[in-house]
């Protein structure tokens, strides 16, 4: 999917995977992230950001957790993550990361409610009176401050990815509202929705959720808030900042354009560069097709090409054979057997890396004499 764009953009990382998997030093299956250019990457976002008076959190699932790389973002100008789950907001929290948004996408269970209001986050979704409650009666036995939430609210209208689904209905807003500012101990500050913008002939545009952001949000701003929160996630980049901000939005929370990975990505040059790439090995040929080991595939990749060989400068581009979405990846493929086992394979291609059973190589100094800093599983632990 980006492996065009990162042989043109960043082609040392490319190097480096190659020439790491080579020499024994990091295993197949293994994504490969430059951190200098993440961390480039990071103050564009944060610049452009700053010009369009948005409120950032990053989030890290895409890149596995990784505490090293969190602290790079944190220190290159975004004090505080978003979890996507409860478990990557413990995690990030052990590793000395502020917590800003947790509860959305996964809302947070109640026997977790104690653990994670004791983080103190910044702000916690829900999507329903039932699990503010909860919420609420954990801060009062815990003698807590009120927990700012944003109310996830959605419309019949609104596209909802499988398994993501769930949120207060807008007809509904009014009476929920009601229920959930009676509650003591929980205080709403504004809403959310997802996806929030999506591509649409490679220009990136509002959805309908936006509208029913922007909706919720004027209704909030009637009933007496004057400034509520608007987080609005989903392809949130340096250059769809000043769409969002004209949108209404007040938060984004980028996380493929740290590593360059957008949809926006693929087709024309962003300001973020390319800095991730997945590293195989030819396992074996069969019945005219290569099978590199997977582990660290991800299902809406959309991967369409590899270089395989010894050295960089010698690979052959090949042709991917897309995985079934419902099959185990113990293997990718390639089209044909003119290849050699044990030579590497190189790839690039959209993931979220927290869903795969990958490691994780940490370079810096890709571009000049690459150093490898260490490797890690798909949860952010250090192996090596």
């Amino acid at each position: 999917m980006f492996l065009e764009t990162i042989q043109h953009r960043n082609p040392a990382l490319l190097e480096a995977g190659a020439f790491y998997h080579q020499q024994g030093k990091i295993d197949p299956n293994t994504y490969v992230i430059d951190m200098d250019a993440v961390v480039e990457n990071t103050k564009i976002i944060v610049e452009s950001a700053r010009q369009n008076k948005l409120d950032l959190f990053f989030m890290t699932k895409q890149i596995g957790r990784n505490p090293v790389l969190a602290h790079a973002i944190k220190e290159a100008g975004i004090p505080g993550a978003v979890a996507v789950d409860p478990w990557e907001a413990l995690s990030l929290a052990e590793n000395g990361i502020h917590i800003g948004h947790a509860g959305h996408l996964v809302q947070i269970p109640k026997n977790m409610m104690e653990r994670i209001l004791k983080l103190y986050p910044s702000q916690l979704t829900v999507f329903s009176y039932e699990n503010a409650k909860y919420m609420s009666e954990t801060v009062q036995v815990l003698n807590m401050r009120p927990q700012s939430i944003l109310l996830r609210v959605i419309s019949k209208h609104d596209f909802i990815y499988p398994g993501q689904e769930g949120g207060v209905p807008l007809e509904h807003l009014e009476a929920e509202l009601k229920k959930i500012e009676a509650l003591p101990g929980v205080k709403v500050i504004g809403v959310t929705n997802f996806p929030c913008l999506a591509v649409e002939k490679e220009k990136a545009e509002p959805t309908f959720n936006f509208q029913t952001l922007q909706q919720a949000a004027a209704f909030l701003k009637e009933k007496g808030y004057e400034a509520p929160i608007v987080n609005a996630p989903s392809l949130n980049t340096a250059e769809t900042f000043e769409l969002i901000a004209e949108q209404g939005g007040t938060q984004a929370e980028p996380g493929h354009a740290f590593t360059g990975t957008t949809p926006l990505h693929v087709k024309r040059d962003q300001p973020e560069k390319p800095a991730i790439a997945y590293v195989s090995e030819i396992s074996h040929t069969y019945n005219h097709q290569s099978y590199v080991y997977g582990g660290g595939f991800y299902a809406r990749s959309n991967v369409k090409a590899a270089l395989t060989g010894k050295r960089f400068s010698e690979m052959k581009k090949v042709e991917v054979i897309p995985n079934e979405p419902g099959s185990i990846d113990y293997y990718g493929a390639l089209k044909g057997d003119q290849t050699t086992v044990g030579d590497t394979v190189l790839f690039s291609f959209r993931t979220q890396i927290f869903v795969t059973n990958a490691q994780v190589a940490l370079i810096k100094n890709a571009a000049d004499a690459p150093v490898l800093m260490g490797t890690y599983d798909a949860a952010g632990r250090r192996l090596k």
